[in-house]
């Protein structure tokens, strides 16, 4: 050791520093960049403007609600729930049409309001801009005019594929290099491609490197740094097995600033059968070990999750609602505290909302929903699992001692009780201790008791040592902390969980919770009495003077107990039910919340903000029910408001202020009737004239893609520009034949039907596995002409293009082989989307309509007359044929509220053979596959409803029998709040294009 180095370790032994921790954390030098200081990392965490930072994240993506005027309201709930930072892939696909046109303007593609956002509500960015993102999104979130082969076999350094993907990638990083931490705003790292542990050629260990992966990575960070990128670089490998792009694991090129990791430690589906693949077969909460990953794999970086599992997606065929039994509160409570336990510092939850998936955005692997399980529901609505999230997110928050630790030794050493272990964390500067506590077997959900021994700064002690023991019941798990700092003060240790603390009027409150009916203990240093403010639910409260503090042990039953001690310090114990109803809003722009910077408020469903000027505490919110509401603040604070709207308030003896909140007024919604209906296949019949704007030629007789087809004219719909959904294809052949042989693929749940001369033949109906489908067409019962040519029509649904490498995969028709024929078939046709790639409907998208005639013509849209459509009694009909089915009805909800709205689908009759598609608006909402899947339940947002308007639905509904279809539609409320969200004033009509002639062109 350097004499130099010696005498400052001596120095600051004499100031009692320990020079343990100092030999400790100089192995560790913070890192940066080289481009600025404002982002640094190291083996503990991330640091911004010299402050170390718990990176809590959750995802949200601004393409599945596309009214920017309610991602304020996911990004409030997300900072409610007490997260530092949101992270979004943006969307290639969304934003890029055709290869002439990258849009960032308008509608919703328009991304600036979200920096704006983020600033406004002081959330930190992960911004994650692919070029591809997945996300069970249709082709990965590649443009599908991507996906024809002409453009090489995709990410990789292909110059086609390069001169691509620039266009769009220069956007978004432009529109990014404006609104990052470097330059006084909130976005602090810059993703790099998504899961693309594509780095060495082989098993990583052997370090063989990928140098067209390589090379493709260099292109896409000096595109990122020319472009103005400051922040760092980072990247997500998809499993612990690719070791790919971290500076630690190898100095080949290519390598981000720094490296994380993506795991899904639980089923990532609702369809469980499914999860066989890298974490071996599925145990229900089977943890994983990912502290010995980081230490091989990147010892010098934090423990970074870029992706940590919020849920599981619900595929075709799986259950209604998705599946929170397997995923919710129990998931959130065990799996995020393991990861602390794991040592990481830095983890974003995928999904934290998920949306939907209006029109053809999804996958093949999912349906319309992508609720994802995650804390705050497709509908916007937040339940169970968001408020246990919220427990740990205000902890991490708080806890600036747990941003820098090691990891000091685990098992089940530290208990009394073999079937419970802990992992003993311990900051090396400030000694402070952090105990993650776990079953011994995470799998098992046994009521287990037990004490645990502590290393504190009064010696080691086993705790608790008055108040019933720890439990463990469930699938749940309990960070313990020792030598906690909370404003000034020292928590020797707490055998209840730390909520989080403030500090008002330079006086702490510290606020603790343990599950409903359980007992906890803690000791605070230099306390030497403690009494009782108010006791809710609480009993056998206990203080004795002992460790040179107070220690205070109880019991807490529904509700919330005050303890004051010393007078100076305030402390709240909350049971689980109180603890949901805790906000801890921030009065700052600062994402850190100082520990002066928040107000606590108990009691409503939700808590948006607050503000403190002139004695007056402003608080914007949801209420639901009637309910109290109770606030510790400053003693400034004089008066409060909710909603803008003065409220009396009532002072309490221990501090608090407290007011009544009025539940708000129930919403009726008036029934969906007077529908009117006309049939929307005229393709079907010989007389039907194709030679329209709709329609091309469907001749080309080579292809790029690397599926050879086994027939020609090569008949993939995406090489004629037809991208989405249904698409009709018109064969025709001369003279007489005896049937057809056609091979058709369209992902996962697609199907398609059959029609000659007007006749219809037979259907493939579909499931939930399969993606390619081939029938041998019997003509023996049709009737062919052998004057006029015959006409063979054949619809074919798309459930979307495959991922990753899959997304070249074709849609259309593999195979067509007349049969009985000496000439075959003379040509094709083919109709999809109206105008094709042209975006004939930028704000909707190029993904919102399919091939229907009706579609076609827009009898989807607002303001298309259907004065002369015949009226229908019910939406039913017989014989396989498409209808549409159109109403529209008239809403005037009551302003000063947040309401949320679904559609529901129900098959009245026993005829399920059949699929459907929700319009509201214009927009594509619903997927209804009633033979196939089992959602019913579509969530439809206000922006694509007008709430003070005329709203315009519309169904189409594909029978793939004789047997006809027949369909319920109804709407509902899911819930009503008293809301600073005033979704009724909404101005969204720019969001509702109507229906113009130029559509007419499209028949």
């Amino acid at each position: 050791m350097p004499r130099l180095i010696k005498c400052l370790l001596l120095f600051l032994a004499c100031l009692g520093v320990s020079t343990q921790a100092t030999e400790e954390t100089s192995q560790w030098p913070l890192q940066d960049n080289g481009l600025n200081k404002v982002v640094q990392w190291d083996h503990y965490s991330f640091q911004i403007n010299d402050q170390r930072i718990f990176v809590f994240s959750g995802e949200f993506h601004y393409w599945r609600i596309p009214v920017p005027a309610l991602w304020r309201d996911i990004l409030e709930k997300i900072k409610a729930a007490g997260f530092t930072t949101f992270a979004f892939y943006s969307s290639w696909a969304y934003h890029a049409p055709n290869n002439d046109t990258v849009d960032f303007a308008t509608g919703a593609r328009d991304i600036v309001p979200i920096f704006e956002l983020a600033k406004e509500l002081g959330l930190y960015i992960i911004v994650r801009p692919g070029p591809y993102v997945n996300a069970e999104a249709n082709a990965g979130g590649f443009p599908l005019w991507l996906t024809t082969g002409d453009y090489g076999t995709l990410r990789n350094n292909d110059t086609r594929y390069t001169e691509a993907w620039k266009p769009y990638f220069t956007d978004v990083t432009t529109i990014t290099s404006k609104y990052q931490v470097t330059d006084g705003h909130n976005s602090i790292c810059y993703q790099i491609e998504n899961e693309y542990g594509n780095q060495w050629l082989s098993e990583a260990s052997l370090r063989v490197p990928n140098d067209t992966a390589i090379h493709y990575m260099e292109l896409l960070e000096a595109n990122a740094r020319e472009n103005g990128i400051t922040i760092p670089l980072t990247a997500n490998d998809p499993n612990m097995n690719s070791h790919s792009w971290g500076k630690d694991w190898s100095d080949e090129g290519g390598n981000v600033d720094v490296a994380g990791v993506d795991s899904y430690p639980s089923c990532w589906t609702c369809d469980l059968s499914q999860c066989t693949s890298t974490n071996g077969a599925y145990v229900p909460f089977q943890v994983m070990d990912y502290y010995s990953y980081f230490q091989e794999s990147q010892p010098n970086q934090p423990g970074f999750m870029p992706e940590f599992q919020g849920g599981s997606y619900n595929p075709w065929g799986g259950p209604e609602g998705g599946c929170p039994g397997d995923i919710g509160d129990d998931f959130a409570n065990l799996f995020y505290r393991w990861n602390i336990g794991q040592r990481v510092t830095a983890m974003s939850l995928y999904m934290m909302f998920g949306g939907q998936n209006h029109g053809a955005m999804a996958a093949p692997v999912t349906a319309t929903s992508y609720d994802y399980s995650a804390p705050i529901s497709e509908d916007r609505s937040i339940w169970s699992k968001y408020h246990e999230t919220k427990l740990l997110a205000l902890f991490t928050r708080s806890a600036r001692d747990l941003t820098m630790t090691d990891l000091i030794g685990n098992g089940t050493q530290y208990t009394d009780n073999k079937a419970v272990k802990a992992f003993e964390l311990r900051n090396p500067e400030t000694n402070a201790g952090f105990y993650a506590t776990f079953h011994t077997n995470t799998s098992i959900s046994t009521n287990e008791a037990f004490h645990l021994k502590v290393n504190t700064s009064a010696g080691v002690l086993n705790v608790p040592k008055r108040a019933a023991s720890i439990r463990l019941n469930g699938h749940q798990s309990k960070i313990i902390v020792t030598d906690f700092s909370f404003g000034g003060k020292k928590l020797l240790y707490s055998t209840a969980e730390v909520l989080t603390y403030e500090v008002f009027d330079k006086k702490p409150t510290l606020v603790l919770w343990v599950p409903t009916g359980e007992s906890g203990e803690f000791n605070i240093k230099g306390v030497k009495k403690g009494s009782i403010k108010k006791c809710e639910g609480c009993s056998k409260v206990k203080f004795v003077k002992e460790h040179g503090g107070l220690t205070t042990s109880f019991t807490q039953s529904k509700g919330v107990t005050i303890l004051e001690l010393d007078n100076d310090i305030r402390v709240v114990v909350l049971d689980r039910t109180s603890a949901y109803e805790f906000w801890a809003p921030a009065i700052t722009e600062d994402p850190f919340v100082p520990e002066t910077e928040s107000v606590f408020v108990l009691g409503p469903y939700l808590v948006r903000g607050a503000k403190i000027s002139d004695h007056k505490l402003s608080i914007t919110g949801d209420v639901v029910n009637a309910t109290s509401l109770e606030v510790f603040a400053p003693k400034t604070v004089k008066s409060i408001t909710w909603n803008g709207k003065k409220v009396e308030a009532h002072s309490t003896e221990y501090g608090s202020l407290k007011v009544s909140l009025k539940a708000p007024k129930s919403v009726k919604l008036p029934a969906l009737s007077s529908w009117k209906s006309n049939d929307s296949l005229p393709e079907r019949l010989v007389s039907y004239d194709d030679s329209g704007e709709a329609w091309v030629d469907a001749n080309h007789m080579t292809t790029l893609n690397p599926r050879t087809p086994t027939s020609l004219p090569v008949l993939y719909a995406d090489q004629y520009g037809f991208h989405n959904g249904v698409r009709l294809w018109r064969g025709y052949f001369n003279g007489t034949a005896t049937g057809a042989f056609i091979n058709v693929q369209g992902g996962t749940a697609f199907g398609w039907s059959a029609w000659l001369n007007g006749e219809f033949l037979t259907s493939y109906l579909g499931d939930a596995t399969t993606a390619q489908a081939n029938l041998t067409l019997s003509f023996a019962n049709a009737t062919l002409s052998t004057t006029t040519p015959n006409v063979l029509l054949i619809v074919h649904d798309d459930t979307g293009h495959d991922q990753t490498t899959g997304a070249l995969n074709p849609r259309g028709i593999m195979d067509a082989n007349l049969l009985g024929s000496e000439t075959g078939f003379t040509h094709w046709r083919l109709a999809g989307t109206a105008g094709g790639e042209s975006d004939l409907d930028p704000v909707r998208g190029v993904y919102n309509e399919d091939g229907l005639f009706g579609e076609r013509v827009g009898w989807h849209l607002p303001g298309f007359d259907d004065s002369k459509w015949e009226s229908a009694d019910s939406l039913s009909f017989t014989g396989a044929s498409v209808r549409f089915f159109r109403t529209t009805v008239d809403l005037d909800l009551p302003t000063g509220t947040d309401i949320s709205i679904s559609f529901v689908l129900s098959t009245p009759s026993g005829t399920n053979k059949y699929r459907a598609q929700l319009f509201v608006n214009g927009y594509q909402y619903g997927r209804y596959h009633p033979y196939i899947g089992n959602q019913i339940v579509y969530p439809v947002p206000v922006g694509v409803l007008d709430y003070k308007g005329t709203n315009t639905i519309s169904v189409a509904v594909w029978a793939q029998t004789e047997e006809g279809a027949e369909i319920g539609v109804d709407w509902r409320v899911n819930y009503v709040a008293d809301s600073s969200l005033d979704v009724a004033s909404f101005d969204t009509k720019d969001l509702r294009p109507g229906w113009t002639e130029e559509r007419l062109k499209f028949a």
